[in-house]
């Protein structure tokens, strides 16, 4: 199974993104969405889970909650915009995967049996960090994760 991992859009969903999310089986998108028509668009390519973001404002944005929690593939993924923010013990919950986004710096680092996934910024750049899209392979109970700097020159 293939989860195709997006964060802070920032109200654009970009070409280059929305290809490499096809094929996923689901979509994960970490907060700050801003523009409502961005989960319109990921959710027409696969099953979706986004959290709210600290730029995610107005009704829309209620609805969506601050964190999720989920199982794909055998593995429990939980899901939060800010790691700062994270409120539970992961290994204690059985969770597997934490993916968090917010620093839009790409990371994925394993601590305690649990796999931090942040997959950067999809949308306008910051600074010098790249834009970026991340996956989760998830097969017999075990994760893979991979992160890809998209080519948007």
């Amino acid at each position: 199974m293939r989860v195709g991992l997006i964060s802070d859009t920032h109200g654009l969903l970009r070409p280059q993104a929305l290809d490499f999310l096809r094929g996923s089986s689901h979509i994960v998108h970490a907060g700050d969405i801003v523009d409502p028509a961005i989960l319109d668009r990921l959710a027409e390519v696969a099953p979706l889970t986004a959290v709210r973001g600290n730029n995610d404002h107005g009704e829309w944005a209620q609805a969506l909650p601050e964190t999720a929690t989920l199982s794909l593939g055998g593995i429990t993924i939980h899901i939060l915009h800010d790691l700062k923010e994270l409120a539970i013990d992961p290994a204690a919950q059985g969770v597997r995967v934490v993916i968090a986004g917010h620093s839009h710096k790409p990371a994925c680092e394993e601590r305690g049996g649990v796999l931090y996934v942040n997959p950067g910024s999809a949308g306008r750049r910051r600074f010098t960090l790249p834009v970026s899209v991340g996956e989760l392979l998830v097969g017999r109970g075990q994760v893979d994760a991979r992160l890809l700097t998209l080519d948007v020159s």
